[in-house]
């Protein structure tokens, strides 16, 4: 076998796979989208170079030898992103389990060892690869070592010979050190000669060949200003060459025969993917959930084509599946049943057909365990079967039990819980497009064991909620609630799809005048929806300064049009073109695709078992999700409209929900005087953390406060704060720290917290919720911080979840005691939104401040705002 060495920079990789792919967490919450990228990138060059020698280097921190010469080498480089940092150690691991050497050597830097290493292969008689995002490295190119240059993404690349060289640059590897050293290096800090740039430095090179041979033949250089600058720094072209160069003959412990690669770890590569979340990668092993599943135990059931009263019992557990997800649109194709009596399998109509059956359903007096309590009413109401006595729900009391577990499906849970395993479905019913019902031999039987596994499993579940002292969370909110939302989806909320075709239309006519007004400041006519032609548009015709390039051409991405703002008058406009045409597309167009045919409604579902700081969340559609900075985004809320004739919209909201659950929970004096006094939190934070009084608190002081107040409350980095404020990092540091001192209480609260976290594993909300955080006492130190961060936020976003489910609660009753028609529609975040009876407005403008500022009693008043009016939008 031919001798091949891959040598991959590890840093430059992980680098590009974190701005490549947005941001992305694992059930733990740490941030994965680096690691994910890393291992795409991976396995591609596992399968495409198949090498029998491997080996990926690191740098093993800020300072190396190059310091010495020049201390401020890398200096503008910003820190790196605790988002990134914290998926290091994660990629350490992949390394291992793929079976692949890693090494990184104090005072050096991966490039260092990348290039001792490829000139050792060389030497050997090896064909050489290298993988990186720096093109730093393409210096190392030669006949035996191709260099391949990440481009866009992570897996488009720009494959450097010494031909190619040749073609880009006109010059040969070799020389590009010598165009460092003349044009410099910004990325690197390395200053190069001031005014020289890279035409300037490749026609130099050409002539005279290296940075020596030219320093020692200034005068024969054309051009007065252009001798004046090579003379003034010369000092600084020769440092800079010395600063580019790469060593290739670093003092490493490592040989290239040691780095032979034998392939990866399979077992221990499938735990680091399960850890990581990476499903679709597992697939790919062949890690499928029905290899995860123990032997099943036999089940004795019974098929029932008749539901006679000697079947059903006062305890029992049901269960009905439905191949679709979406229960609303789905169909039941099964059921199942477990008490005292047997286990039972029957079909829809079976059930349809037993007034036993509907007698057992609805009545509270017989207790009913069952896997999703809201599939559960909502699929059998459809039918016209109110069922009633629902006191055990799996799904939501294993997601109580472990937040991170949101998600997992049946076979999953039951495994967790120590029950020999139910099959998965997708063992059962198969996958994608070849999913299908099976036979109803292997259906019932499925089925069965579902019934038979809820049944086991409500006494298992109940003693840990007991043990956890959670029994009352899921009894009394989560459970309660489950059934409210259930009728929520159930009512659905009525849409005008009329009011929703005009709005597409005016929308069509505002983008097509945006256009008219795009092309006059072009100075002609062009696709808009085509970055090719843009990009000349924008950086040709109208000469704007490039931002970024990608292998196509011109960057247009939105990022790089927002720094374009001030430059010209096209670019607000092509902004706005743009957000039109997302809202036409994905909302008005995405709505009108979900509207009931029968009731005329949208029915979206409420995920209750879903976030880990117990946040509801909407899908099919997604209705909190509908863009309102925007007012034609605002206006697509007035196509949701009452149900009934001479009915209105009413909303309320928390206002501040979060900023007053911290200052219950941490105690501080300021901020809590400050919400006591009915102060805006925003303006009184710029106040003390400015040092300025309330008159002299300007806009952009209190959105800088703003930012942080809400940065405080989900655990935001300086990295974080800086990318929303647009300021430095360094900046965006000193301002929480201002902040936290400040506000002591605060400081006080996120130690003890901290410590808490430590001590017992996880941290608490005010009515008990748990969020497990395993990394708290990691000896690595980033890991360690994000779980800290999460240790400080969870308790707050968690509380005001709380606060707002039981809320819904407590508003349900109320409505029922004062005998109103009005119903509660739709949960938005920190909003509830009505249809109510115009003569039951009075009513609600009373009750509903009252009963929601009353849901949970705290150190400081909770504050309600509404508003009322014959569409949602409306109503705000």
């Amino acid at each position: 076998m031919a001798k091949k060495l891959v040598l991959i920079d590890g840093n430059s990789i992980a680098y590009r796979a974190f701005f490549a792919l947005p941001l992305l967490n694992n059930d733990k919450g740490v941030h994965t989208n680096a690691v994910y990228g890393f291992t795409t990138m991976l396995q591609k060059i596992l399968e495409d170079e198949k090498p029998s020698h491997i080996m990926v280097a690191f740098d093993a921190g800020k300072t190396t030898f190059r310091h010495k010469t020049f201390k401020e080498y890398k200096g503008g480089r910003q820190k790196t992103p605790p988002e990134l940092s914290e998926q290091f150690p994660y990629i350490r691991e992949l390394l291992d389990a793929y079976g692949i050497k890693r090494y990184e050597k104090e005072n050096y830097e991966a490039d260092d060892i990348i290039g001792t290493l490829s000139l050792q292969a060389e030497t050997d008689g090896y064909e050489v690869k290298i993988f990186s995002g720096d093109k730093d490295l393409t210096q190392l190119s030669t006949d035996k070592t191709t260099v391949c240059i990440t481009r866009k993404g992570i897996t488009d690349l720009e494959i450097y010979t010494p031909d190619h060289i040749k073609e880009k640059w006109e010059i040969s590897p070799d020389q590009i050190i010598d165009m460092k050293g003349l044009m410099g290096d910004s990325s690197d800090n390395i200053p190069g000669v001031p005014g020289v740039g890279e035409k300037t430095a490749i026609k130099l090179l050409k002539e005279f060949g290296t940075v020596e041979k030219l320093l020692v033949s200034i005068d024969e250089v054309s051009g007065k200003k252009l001798k004046e600058k090579l003379e003034e720094h010369k000092e600084s072209a020769v440092m800079s060459k010395e600063l580019a160069t790469i060593l290739r003959e670093a003092p490493i412990e490592i040989k290239v025969d040691e780095l032979d690669y034998e392939g990866m770890d399979a077992s221990k590569l499938k735990e680091v993917f399960k850890d990581l979340g990476f499903n679709s990668l597992l697939e790919k092993m062949g890690e499928t959930p029905q290899e995860e599943v123990q032997e099943l135990e036999e089940i004795s059931y019974e098929i029932l084509q008749e539901i006679e009263g000697k079947h059903l019992g006062k305890e029992s557990s049901l269960y009905i599946e439905m191949l679709e997800d979406n229960y609303h649109l789905g169909s039941i194709i099964g059921m199942s049943m477990h008490n005292e009596k047997g286990t039972f399998y029957f079909s829809l109509d079976a059930a349809l057909k037993s007034e036993d059956f509907k007698n057992w359903a609805e009545s509270d007096e017989n207790r009913k365990y069952v896997y999703d309590s809201k599939q559960t009413v909502v699929s059998l109401k459809r039918h016209g079967i109110d069922i009633k006595g629902i006191v055990f729900d799996l799904s939501l009391t294993s997601y109580i039990l472990n937040p991170s577990s949101s998600g997992d499906d049946f076979a999953s849970i039951a495994k967790t819980h120590g029950l020999p395993a139910v099959d998965s479905d997708e063992a059962v019913y198969g996958k994608g497009a070849k999913q299908k019902v099976p036979a109803e031999e292997n259906l019932s039987e499925h089925l069965a064991r579902k019934a038979a596994a809820i049944f086991e499993l409500e006494s298992v579940c109940t003693k840990e909620l007991e043990e956890n002292e959670q029994f009352d969370l899921i009894n009394e909110l989560e459970l309660p609630l489950a059934l409210i939302l259930a009728e929520m989806e159930y009512t659905g909320v009525k849409v005008d799809k009329q009011r929703l075709l005009d709005m597409k239309e005016e929308l069509g006519s505002r983008i097509e005048e945006l256009e008219v007004k795009i092309h006059e400041l072009a100075g002609e006519n062009f696709n808009i929806n085509s970055p090719k032609q843009l990009g000349v548009i924008l950086f040709e015709k109208l000469g704007l300064p490039v931002v970024k390039k990608t292998k196509t051409g011109y960057s247009t991405s939105a990022d790089v049009l927002e720094k374009l703002q001030s430059k010209h008058d096209i670019i607000d406009y092509i902004l706005h073109y743009r957000q039109l045409g997302k809202l036409q597309s994905t909302y008005l167009e995405g709505l009108l695709k979900v509207i009931h045919e029968d009731s005329g409604k949208i029915h979206t579902r409420f995920n209750q078992a879903l976030t880990q700081t117990g946040r509801l969340s909407s899908i099919d559609p997604n209705l909190q999700n509908i863009p309102i900075r925007l007012e034609e985004g605002r206006k697509i809320r007035q196509a949701f409209i009452p149900s009934e004739q001479g009915w209105v919209m009413f909303a309320a909201d928390y206002s501040q929900i979060e900023l007053r659950v911290l200052a219950h929970i941490a105690g501080d004096e300021k901020l809590v005087e400050a919400f006591r006094n009915d102060m805006d939190i925003h303006t009184k934070t710029a106040m003390d953390v400015f040092g300025v009084s309330k008159e002299e608190v300007t806009s952009n002081m209190r959105r800088h406060a703003k930012a942080v107040n809400f940065g405080i409350v989900y655990g935001i980095s300086d990295y974080g704060l800086s990318q929303s404020l647009d300021i430095t990092r360094k900046e965006a540091g000193e301002f929480i720290k201002k902040y936290l001192e400040s506000f002591p209480g605060v400081k006080e609260y996120m130690d003890d917290i901290v410590q808490e976290a430590k001590q017992k594993g996880f941290v608490n909300t005010l009515l008990n919720r748990r969020r497990y955080l395993p990394e708290i006492t990691s000896r690595n130190f980033n890991l360690r911080s994000f779980a800290e961060r999460t240790a400080m936020n969870t308790p707050i976003q968690g509380s005001a979840a709380d606060i707002i489910k039981k809320a819904m609660i407590d508003m349900a009753l109320r409505l029922k005691e004062e005998n109103l028609q009005s119903r509660l529609l739709l949960q938005v975040h920190d909003e509830l939104i009505f249809e109510a009876p115009e003569n039951e407005i009075e009513t609600l403008k009373k009750i509903v401040p009252e009963v929601m500022e009353n849901a949970m009693e705290l150190e400081v008043p909770l504050k309600v705002d509404y508003s009322y009016g014959p569409t949602w939008y409306d109503a705000k």
